[in-house]
C-alpha cells in the first residue's frame, strides 16, 4: 500500500512579489462583496477586473502557476488602487498592499509602451522629488497659458495627433497662480489667539505649485483654530505615486527623509491636505516594516498623521463664520474615504458653514478617474469613470462639487470643461476660508 505525499507548499514568491505578505492573498474568501465597489468591475463587468479576480491573478503569480502575460499585466495595470474593495471586505484583505506588489513586478519587469515609460521616469524620477525642476516646469506652463498657445493648441486639435495620454494631460491643466506666489511658505505660522496645538504641515509637491492657494487657506483656517503650524524646509515629496506605480524603494528614501524632518520639527500631529498624501503618509509603519533602524520611527510618524478636515473637525469650529451662499455636492477622495476611513469630517464642517446648501452625491465614494497618474496612463478607462461621476454631479443640480485631493479637483474640473457644465471645484479649506472670511472682510 503507498501513500500519497501532501502537495508541497508553494515557493515564497520571488521578484518584486516578494514584497508581500503571503497571508494576506489567503484572506480574500471570494465571497464577492467588492464587485459593486469597485469601478472597473462596474464598467467591464469582467472577473479579472474585479479586486477577486485580480487577487486570483496575483496569488496564482506568487505560486509560480501563473506567468505575467500581456493579459495579466492589463488586468492589473487596469487597477486604479482605490481601496474601495477594502471598505466593502468582510475578511479584512488589505488590497492596496497586496496590487502596490504586483505592481512593483510590472515595474521590475519595465512599461510595455514607450510612452508610459516617458510617462513614470518624467513624473516620478524627474519632477516630483525635485521641487526646483516642478517649480521651472510650472514656470513654463504658465508662459504657454498667458501667451494665448494654450488657446491655440486646443482650438486647432494638434493634440489628438499625440498620444492620448499627451492630449489628457494638457485638458488637466488648471490655470496657474501668479509666479510671486511661488516661494516657501513661513517655516512658522502662529495662531490667532491661543495655541491649541503645535502642528507640522505637509505642504506637497503639486499641491504646492498648482495649488498654493489651497495650502494658504489651510494655513489660515489651522491658525484660526489655533494650531501653530510648523513647516519643516527638509520635507520632501511623499512618495504615494511611486510606491502606488510600483517603485517601493525611492518611496522608502522619500519616507525616510519625510520622518527625519518631521522628527526634528517637533510637531504633535502631520497635518495633510491632499487624501492621497495622507493616506500613504498613514502607510509608512508598513512601508518600512523590514527596515529595523526605521520601523519604529516610522510607525510612529504615521501615529501623527491626520488629514486637515479630521483636525479641524475635533472640537467645534473657532467662529465667526460667514455666509457662503452656494448648492454644492461633495465627492469622497478614495485614498480619504477607504484609505483613512475619513467620511464624516468633511461633511461635518461644510455643514457648519451658513448659507452652504450640500446635496449628497450617487456613488459619492466611487472614483472619479484620477488616481495619481492613472488618467495617464489609462487614459481611456479613467474618461469613462470622469464622465460617469460628472453625470452625477449634474444630477444634484449643485453649482459646485467639493472635494479633498489635487488629482480628484484636477480631473473633476477637466470633466467640467469637457461636458461643458459650469461647476465650481473646490476643496473643503477652500470654502471653508471663504466663510472666515465672509465674516471678516478685512482678514488676508
Amino acid at each position: 500500500m503507498t501513500t500519497e505525499a501532501p502537495p508541497s507548499a508553494p515557493a515564497a514568491p520571488a521578484g518584486a512579489l516578494a514584497e508581500l505578505d503571503y497571508d494576506d492573498l489567503l484572506r480574500c474568501v471570494h465571497c464577492g462583496f467588492c464587485l459593486p465597489t469597485c469601478p472597473t468591475y462596474a464598467e467591464l463587468g469582467q472577473e479579472p477586473d474585479s479586486p477577486r479576480g485580480r487577487i486570483y491573478l496575483i496569488k496564482a503569480l506568487a505560486d509560480g502557476r501563473l506567468e505575467l502575460a500581456d493579459s495579466a499585466a492589463e488586468h492589473l495595470s487596469l487597477c486604479l488602487d482605490c481601496r474601495a474593495c477594502e471598505t466593502a471586505c468582510p475578511s479584512g484583505v488589505p488590497y492596496g498592499h497586496l496590487i502596490e506588489a504586483a505592481r512593483a513586478e510590472l515595474a521590475r519587469r519595465g512599461p510595455r509602451s514607450a510612452w508610459g515609460r516617458l510617462v513614470r521616469r518624467v513624473a516620478l524620477d524627474g519632477l516630483l522629488p525635485r521641487p526646483r525642476l516642478l517649480r521651472a516646469l510650472a514656470a513654463g506652463l504658465r508662459a504657454y497659458q498667458r501667451s494665448g498657445l494654450q488657446r491655440l493648441m486646443r482650438r486647432s486639435g494638434v493634440l489628438r495627433l499625440g498620444p492620448a495620454s499627451l492630449a489628457t494631460a494638457e485638458a488637466l491643466l488648471p490655470p496657474l497662480p501668479p509666479a510671486a506666489r511661488g516661494g516657501p511658505l513661513p517655516a512658522v505660522v502662529p495662531p490667532r489667539g491661543a495655541r491649541r496645538a503645535r502642528v507640522g504641515f505637509l505642504h506637497g509637491c503639486v499641491q504646492d505649485v498648482i495649488f498654493r492657494a489651497h495650502n494658504e487657506a489651510t494655513l489660515r483656517c489651522l491658525a484660526r483654530n489655533g494650531a501653530e503650524v510648523v513647516i519643516p524646509r527638509a520635507q520632501r515629496c511623499c512618495g504615494a505615486l511611486h510606491a502606488h506605480a510600483g517603485e517601493p524603494e525611492p518611496a522608502r528614501a522619500l519616507a525616510r527623509a519625510n520622518i527625519a524632518a518631521f522628527e526634528a520639527a517637533g510637531a504633535e500631529a502631520v497635518i495633510v491636505n491632499a487624501a492621497g498624501c495622507g493616506a500613504h503618509l498613514k502607510d509608512y509603519g508598513h512601508l518600512l516594516r523590514r527596515d529595523p533602524a526605521w520601523a519604529a520611527r516610522a510607525r510612529a510618524f504615521a501615529a501623527r498623521v491626520v488629514d486637515v478636515t479630521e483636525f479641524l473637525a475635533r472640537a467645534p469650529l473657532a467662529g465667526p463664520l460667514g455666509a457662503v451662499p452656494l448648492r454644492a455636492t461633495y465627492h469622497d477622495p478614495c485614498h480619504l474615504a477607504h484609505g483613512q476611513g475619513v467620511r464624516a469630517e468633511p461633511r461635518a464642517l461644510l455643514a457648519a458653514i451658513p448659507g452652504l446648501e450640500l446635496v449628497e452625491l450617487r456613488e459619492s465614494e466611487m472614483c472619479c478617474g484620477s488616481a495619481g497618474i492613472y488618467n495617464l496612463t489609462q487614459p481611456a478607462m479613467a474618461r469613462r469613470l470622469l464622465d460617469r461621476k460628472i453625470t452625477h454631479v449634474r444630477a444634484t443640480g449643485a453649482r459646485a462639487v467639493i472635494t479633498a485631493n489635487p488629482g480628484c479637483l484636477l480631473q473633476l474640473a477637466a470633466g467640467a470643461r469637457a461636458h461643458g457644465v459650469e461647476l465650481e471645484v473646490l476643496h473643503v479649506v477652500e470654502v471653508l476660508d471663504r466663510a472666515y472670511r465672509a465674516a471678516d472682510p478685512g482678514s488676508r
